[in-house]
């Protein structure tokens, strides 16, 4: 089925609230009339984003290099296609087993033997929508697909408006690959993003700002519509004493740099301990320079997404300089420095700001790297803890005591050690938030449990015993003596 099937309701360009609110109904009547898919359907439909996905990486990266300014091919088919593509072939490999029944013992235990049964039915919730977006379009609109898709439901998709190509896009190719009644893209403004937030979905995902996600919150609440919440935060790297600090210095440049520092799981800052905090610096500045010998019409290292977002990004360096903060924006020697203007932010470092600078207070998203002394360990802590709950957590060092420390004694969504970003990329763990970084996950099984309705099914014995008797009225010993025995 194409999306011809459409017209009656849906014209040419943005989308409009009633016509969201008729593909919602048109999708939820569909999936109540057909039931709950077969692992062949939802196979099917996973092989077609898979398809969707390598039949056109050509124009997926042409349309996020020329929505971003300069984005590299290979940073694009990192990003936006390796990972929801990996996600939809794990999630295509085991979804016959996911969604089969789980037997479970009944209570009391001896029933079973006898005949009854406790059983966890995986059942779709109906239709989700997704909110994605701009910094990774495809990725954060497919890996989470990927589950509802396993999970037996049918998607409506709401992209960023500041990615217009890869959104516009992402719409004709969903188009083409899917009836409208199982997966479709709406397009459009805030105005849009409103109306769809406000929409009875049976799940919905939004991945963006805390500020936002309040304002969706807000939304779903007047529908009890349950949610997964991905925001991002302030994502805290600790450099200890025993790590290397070349290799971490390289590690952290390459994260916080990917994508010019848009991704919510960069490295927000960077705690070292004291004692190796001008070694760092040194390294992370010639790993900068190895990694980027040009900037101006490098195609390796990218654009910021606006010109808003750029000036926000050069306020934050201004706002350091001018409060004493050493800042070292890092220009390959002999280069001129970008324009002032430009959407290309110089890779910048910002050495023992203090906690007033609005770098320190808001995500950054973008090339720019605070980085703070630690006296010891407990204080790392401590100056993590006391601060939103990130997204994630990155700890570099060769000392198990102090690896255990940082996992026992902090909350975040995910870690990696000795790395950055790598836990989102484990195809058998779940991505998500907590407290201010967001609630809910995606990935792994545990992506398709998020987007199941967990059904819980008793079926009693066919005969009456006498234990069963007991426990209708009137009530006599049998009775007295099941509560004695529960009750102590």
């Amino acid at each position: 089925m194409s999306s011809d099937t459409l017209a009656p309701i849906r014209g040419p360009g943005p989308d409009s609230a009633d016509t969201l609110r008729a593909l919602l109904e048109r999708q939820r009547s569909a999936q109540i009339q057909a039931g709950a898919p077969s692992a062949a359907t939802r196979i099917d439909r996973l092989n077609r984003c898979v398809d969707l996905l390598l039949s056109n990486t050509k124009e997926i990266t042409q349309a996020l290099a020329q929505d971003f300014g300069t984005r590299s091919t290979e940073v694009s088919l990192l990003m936006d296609l390796a990972g929801p593509l990996a996600a939809l072939k794990f999630a295509r490999r085991n979804v016959t087993r996911w969604m089969k029944p789980e037997r479970r013992w009944t209570s009391p235990w001896i029933l079973s033997l006898l005949g009854a049964k406790a059983t966890l039915h995986y059942q779709p919730k109906g239709v989700v929508g997704i909110v994605s977006p701009w910094n990774v379009p495809f990725h954060l609109v497919f890996a989470p697909l990927a589950g509802v898709l396993a999970a037996g439901n049918r998607a409506m998709i709401k992209p960023s408006e500041l990615t217009p190509a890869t959104s516009s896009l992402m719409e004709q190719l969903v188009a083409n690959a899917f009836s409208p009644d199982e997966v479709v893209v709406c397009t459009g403004g805030p105005d849009i993003a409103k109306a769809f937030s406000h929409l009875p979905f049976d799940h919905l995902v939004f991945t963006g700002g805390g500020a936002i996600a309040r304002d969706v919150m807000r939304a779903a609440a007047e529908n009890l519509v349950p949610l997964t919440l991905e925001l991002g935060g302030k994502c805290p790297a600790i450099v200890s004493s025993t790590a290397d600090i070349s290799l971490a210095a390289r590690r952290i440049m390459n994260g916080k740099l990917l994508n010019a520092g848009q991704t919510c799981l960069a490295p927000d800052y960077v705690l070292v301990q004291k004692d190796k905090l001008s070694a760092f610096v040194q390294e992370a500045a010639a790993a900068v320079r190895q990694f980027f010998p040009t900037l101006r019409d490098n195609p390796d290292y990218g654009s910021i997404i606006s010109d808003r977002h750029a000036s926000r990004l050069r306020g934050y360096i201004a706002d350091a300089r001018t409060s004493g903060a050493t800042v070292l924006e890092l220009v390959p020697p002999g280069e001129a420095p970008l324009p002032p203007l430009s959407r290309k932010i110089a890779p910048t470092l910002i050495v023992n700001p203090s906690q007033d600078m609005a770098v320190l207070r808001e995500e950054i998203f973008g090339p720019i790297l605070p980085i703070l002394p630690y006296k010891d360990l407990d204080d790392a802590i401590q100056y993590i803890n006391q601060r939103e709950r990130p997204l994630g957590l990155y700890w570099f060092g060769m000392d198990v005591s102090e690896q255990k420390a940082v996992l026992a004694n902090t909350t975040s969504g995910g870690v990696t050690i000795n790395d950055v970003l790598y836990h989102v990329a484990q195809d058998e763990l779940p991505f998500g938030g907590t407290g201010g970084s967001g609630f809910g996950v995606y990935g792994g099984r545990e992506g398709f449990l998020e987007f199941s309705h967990r059904k819980a099914v008793y079926q009693q014995l066919g005969r009456d015993i006498a234990p069963l008797r007991a426990l209708r009225p009137p009530y006599g010993r049998g009775i007295r003596a099941y509560l004695a025995s529960q009750i102590k």
